[in-house]
């Protein structure tokens, strides 16, 4: 049996996500998904929009995945590859090279990401949605509700 292993914060799941899960999949015959957890995403200097406790849930759930795991250090790659007997450690190309040091004990591949979509891209236009814009789509809303009721 191949066992195939990740890592990732997996927040705001979105199509690329999903679609570098199924490539890893096709690399052997187990994925184990190792989800990053707060803790973690706070030490990388990453602050999650979704709890982690729901984004491993959503990992759980996806049909590619056969196990999902809390990523908390570094370190835990190394360990991980022991426990779970991995063979091919994979992961997205904007890591190519970080974990090379990793081959003297499985394969390293490096996926392409899906282009046209990132979590990163999400947050920054999400976080164009700050209060102002909030109140100024209300007010024309409202504004909009009034000419209906005017015309009615």
């Amino acid at each position: 049996m191949k066992t195939v292993l990740t890592y990732g914060t997996f927040d705001l799941f979105h199509i690329g996500h999903l679609n570098i899960l199924k490539r890893l999949k096709e690399q052997g015959d187990r994925l184990i998904v190792g989800v990053s957890t707060d803790e973690f995403n706070a030490i990388k200097g990453k602050k999650p929009v979704v709890p982690f406790e729901q984004r491993i849930e959503i990992v759980k759930a996806i049909k590619y995945v056969d196990e999902a795991i809390p990523e908390e250090t570094w370190a835990q790659k190394r360990e991980d590859i022991a426990k779970y007997g991995v063979n091919v450690f994979g992961i997205g190309e904007d890591w190519r090279g970080k974990f090379d040091d990793l081959d003297d004990e499985v394969e390293v591949i490096y996926l392409p990401r899906t282009s046209g979509i990132s979590t990163t891209e999400m947050k920054r236009v999400l976080s164009e949605f700050d209060e102002r814009h909030v109140q100024s789509l209300k007010n024309t809303l409202d504004t909009l509700s009034q000419i209906v009721k005017e015309l009615s």
